[in-house]
């Protein structure tokens, strides 16, 4: 975007809000999370809007609670709304129990639902319709994540014409994996469409260009260079780039340095008797390997009986989807393992594994982060996973270390001051819990500050810079991710 004056317009699955009822007053206030951090400074300068779904229904008043929040956010909202079927066939349905395992390299968790893609389809329909209504010719769109894969390809049916970019914040699979899905081609040519592709990882980027040459072999392969992979498509030039997304190190590192999470850090570790803490925070989802976790802290109790009473794990699980069967499944065997491992191992004064089944308010979070000398970060497979970032941005005194998943798309670049680890390894897993709970205070220092220089050199407003730069003539960068 080299104009100023251009208006951006993001559209996501989910709008930036949480609207909520008290006493009969319905309040809306702005989202948490990296996106809407990094996003709000930029719809602002360039008059921004934001499409997606509120997240409620019509019992809300939208239209009033949209105005409030422009006056006070300073760019605009505007909802597409769904239906209770639209919700379970194209949200839980299709992106949930379809794309999501798929992407994740989990074809075990896979449902095929043939009902399902004609509303994912009608769905992007619909959320391509509500940007034609409200866009004009010099906006530039740029589109997020995998439940709005088609958008691109609606809005071309639509006549829309100009500059279209499209970012997956999840893993794209390798092609014998994308295979498995009976409406790849469909999906690939939908994403085709667009002009800027980008994804987390360079593996990512791959994956997505392999399946293209696999499946919709009329497509040319114009230039492979560093960061970016133009082909040719339908007498159109796109390009695929990989843009890893980041974090406000500035916020996070601000934050646990206050007063506020000073004294909740000092009082947390106090009152688990000063001891090393390892700390896994995650969603609850079969994604981020937390039964793998527990199993691998057993057999590192069992094998390094000298941390015994002088390690325990804090494991956080934040509620989701619980309505769905296979994730209640999942928090009845985590609840299981915990106990069980508790039974064996405990002795009085002393817990092996802490386990919270809720969400932390921002200040738990930040003295949490900041106070672990261990952060236990096991997906089986994740696009970025932005807790280990978090986790490093808090660790102030330069003390702790992380324990990160080779299969995160955070250990392209954090993979030289953490220990990397295999999540289905357990032997692997336990011997580097030992090796961070033994290492030097040295080592940790140097580690640790190796971890945290990247991120805070590389943030999420270099992450958004950097992507909306490209969306003009191709050249390549000169020193993001150097």
């Amino acid at each position: 975007m080299d104009n100023p004056h251009q208006r951006l317009i993001v559209v996501s699955n989910r709008l930036p809000i949480v609207v909520s009822q008290e006493e009969d007053q319905w309040q809306i206030k702005p989202g948490s999370g990296g996106l809407v951090t990094a996003l709000s400074p930029v719809l602002k300068q360039h008059r921004g809007l934001w499409i997606g779904w509120p997240g409620s229904g019509d019992e809300a008043p939208l239209d009033e609670l949209f105005d409030r929040f422009s006056d006070e956010q300073q760019y605009q909202l505007h909802g597409v709304t769904l239906s209770d079927e639209e919700v379970e066939k194209y949200y839980l349905g299709f992106s949930n129990k379809t794309l999501w395992p798929l992407f994740h390299d989990l074809l075990g968790h896979c449902h095929f639902n043939e009902e399902n893609w004609p509303c994912y389809g009608a769905v992007n329909r619909r959320f391509a319709e509500a940007i034609a209504e409200v866009s004009t010719p010099d906006d530039f769109i740029w589109v997020h994540d995998y439940q709005l894969a088609l958008v691109g390809s609606h809005l071309r049916d639509l006549g829309i014409r100009q500059s279209l970019a499209f970012f997956l914040h999840i893993p794209f699979p390798a092609p014998d994996l994308f295979r498995r899905l009976p409406w790849k081609t469909e999906l690939l040519r939908g994403l085709l469409d667009y002009d800027l592709i980008g994804f987390q990882t360079l593996r990512d980027r791959r994956n997505f260009v392999n399946s293209v040459l696999a499946f919709v072999p009329e497509t040319e392969v114009l230039s492979r260079q560093r960061y970016f992979t133009l082909l040719r498509y339908n007498g159109r030039t796109l390009k695929i780039g990989h843009f890893p997304i980041s974090i406000d190190f500035a916020q996070f590192d601000a934050a646990a340095r206050s007063p506020e999470v000073t004294d909740a850090a000092w009082y947390l570790h106090e009152h688990l008797g000063g001891r090393q803490l390892v700390l896994g925070i995650d969603r609850l989802d079969y994604t981020k390997g937390i039964p793998e976790r527990f199993l691998a802290f057993e057999r590192a109790l069992e094998k390094y009986p000298e941390i015994r009473t002088n390690l325990s794990l804090i494991q956080v699980v934040v509620p989701s989807r619980i309505d769905v069967a296979e994730y209640q499944q999942l928090k009845d065997e985590l609840e299981g393992m915990a106990g069980r491992i508790n039974g064996r191992f405990a002795e009085p004064g002393w817990v092996p594994i802490h386990y919270l089944y809720r969400s932390l308010d921002p200040v738990q979070l930040f003295a949490y982060y900041r106070t672990s000398e261990i952060a236990l970060v096991t997906p089986l497979r994740d696009g970025m996973n932005l807790v280990a970032k978090e986790y490093c941005a808090c660790s102030i005194e330069r003390k702790g270390v992380l324990i990160l998943s080779e299969f995160a798309g955070a250990a392209d670049r954090l993979g030289k001051g953490a220990l990397l680890v295999n999540p289905y390894d357990i032997e692997g897993t336990a011997d580097a819990i030992f090796q961070a709970y033994s290492m030097a205070h040295e080592e940790r220092l140097r580690r640790m500050g190796m971890l945290r220089a990247e991120i805070r050199r590389n943030n999420v407003y270099r992450w958004v810079g950097w992507f909306l730069a490209e969306t003009g003539p191709h050249e390549e960068p000169q020193d993001y991710l150097a």
